[in-house]
């Protein structure tokens, strides 16, 4: 993604797109990431040829997952967080301690895919036996680039060892039995990591370019490109998965959250990313991609018309449920739980697809009000973004079950957020974070959905 930034301009568009398809070898489910690294370096080579005054990158992506490396060798590909091998990981770390010590130290939602828990499985077989550092998959690729071996806050804090309003938890890392030396440098969103290596810089055309630390977790770029600009709004990052939640200026460690399995994550400038991973636009993809294997054609758009005209509320069923976290046929996984649940199963694929945007909204609401509750923040506005934002059906049915205006857009928050701190960090923008969204709503004006009369509210839905 290429972006331009100045006073009162703020453009992005697309320069090259691919396919980050993972492989299931005969040890598991893996990130293709040599084959990411060489569609980045094409990308690079096309973002210079438009733009010969490209003056830096940042790259995020999505959290958790890592490489190991042995001195400059990478010791395999990376495991995907849908890989299964983590199961008796989570066992063994709340082993070591407990799950109630260990949110009051890191804060962290529990999901079976956290890093701790996933090198809790690489010590069991003993792999870090072999490595030297961790990288996670973002500071992976910029050491690539640069030579430089750093990792950026923001993704950082999703590991599960870092201080809740800190840095690594050296006590913590010695408890779980894991090397020190693994894990690198912090370093903060808007810092210079470093200038291209040499033969990177030749391969992409440019001598000139610097790598900058932006939020390297997806969700924290996309919250600065969310274009809220008061408190009393919260944040739906709809994509593959769902975060759900508000920024807040310092974590929330109490009981009450961590039973109801809120995160606290690092944001841009030391803010808190408080929130709740809910499975998201992965249960409509991932139904697409069943019915495709049947030798289907789809046709996503006419599904979501026909949903939208159906009479009456979809099926509604708990969407957080494990089942649902692996590759498969999830239309079938779906029906099977509603008929575990005494629930009617969707029958046609509309009502399917239905049922599943009907079950996220209810599930945006349910998170919402209990984020409320935690925090004790009055919630008047949804931002959606991402590309959830772009389902008129979701967004609708967004504000119905929450009872609140809904505002959509921009689609790519998590590009534009990235470029924005790029910028400030070369000095094209400046300002908060506030002066920094007052850009993106200016550019993208948000389109506003309000609720139907009457609204349908989070005590309708089903319980989690």
């Amino acid at each position: 993604m290429l972006g331009r930034v100045g006073p009162n301009q703020l453009e992005l568009h697309s320069v090259a797109r691919f396919p980050n398809n993972p492989v299931r070898t005969v040890d598991g489910l893996h990130w293709n990431i040599l084959e990411l690294y060489r569609n980045a370096l094409v990308g690079l080579r096309s973002a210079v040829r438009e733009a010969p005054e490209l003056v830096s990158v940042g790259i995020d992506s999505w959290a958790v997952d890592y490489a190991l490396l042995r001195g400059d060798r990478m010791l395999g590909n990376p495991y995907h967080y849908r890989d299964d091998r983590t199961a008796a990981g989570v066992l063994a770390t709340h082993a070591l301690v407990p799950a109630s010590e260990l949110y009051g130290q890191n804060g962290l939602q529990v999901l079976p895919f956290n890093t701790l828990y996933q090198l809790a499985a690489d010590r069991a077989t003993g792999d870090l036996e072999l490595a030297d550092r961790l990288l996670l998959i973002p500071d992976l690729l910029g050491y690539w680039l640069t030579g430089r071996q750093v990792a950026e806050r923001s993704n950082a804090s999703t590991t599960g060892l870092l201080h809740a309003a800190g840095g690594w938890n050296d006590g913590l890392i010695e408890r779980l039995g894991l090397p020190r030396s693994l894990f690198p440098e912090l370093v903060a969103a808007g810092e210079a990591i470093g200038p291209f290596r040499p033969g990177v810089a030749t391969e992409v055309g440019s001598a000139r370019l610097e790598l900058v630390a932006v939020g390297s977790h997806d969700t924290a770029s996309a919250v600065v490109g969310v274009p809220m600009l008061t408190d009393d709004c919260a944040y739906i990052s709809s994509g593959t998965w769902s975060l759900v939640g508000v920024e807040l200026p310092a974590p929330v460690l109490t009981e009450a959250s961590r039973a109801a399995n809120f995160t606290n994550e690092g944001g841009v400038d030391g803010r808190v990313r408080y929130l709740r991973n809910v499975m998201g636009l992965w249960l409509l993809s991932e139904s697409i991609r069943s019915w495709e294997r049947e030798g289907e054609q789809v046709d996503l758009p006419a599904l979501l018309a026909q949903a939208a005209a159906l009479p009456g509320a979809g099926t509604l069923f708990d969407v957080d449920d494990l089942r649902f976290l692996p590759p498969g046929d999830m239309p079938e996984r779906i029906r099977s739980y509603c008929r575990e649940h005494d629930i009617r199963p969707p029958g046609s694929r509309a009502e399917l697809v239905r049922s599943i945007v009907e079950s996220l909204a209810a599930a945006y609401a349910r998170t919402l009000a209990t984020i409320t509750e935690l925090t004790g923040r009055t919630v008047r506005t949804v931002h959606l973004v991402g590309g959830g934002s772009q389902n008129e059906l979701l967004c609708q049915l967004t504000a119905d079950y929450t009872g609140l205006g809904v505002q959509a857009g921009p689609v790519e928050a998590t590009a534009i957020g990235n470029v924005l701190v790029q910028a400030r960090a070369q000095g094209l923008a400046s300002g908060s974070l506030e002066s920094l969204r007052a850009l993106v709503r200016q550019a993208y004006p948000p389109r506003s959905y309000r609720p139907a009369p009457p609204s349908r509210s989070a005590r309708d839905s089903i319980s989690p």
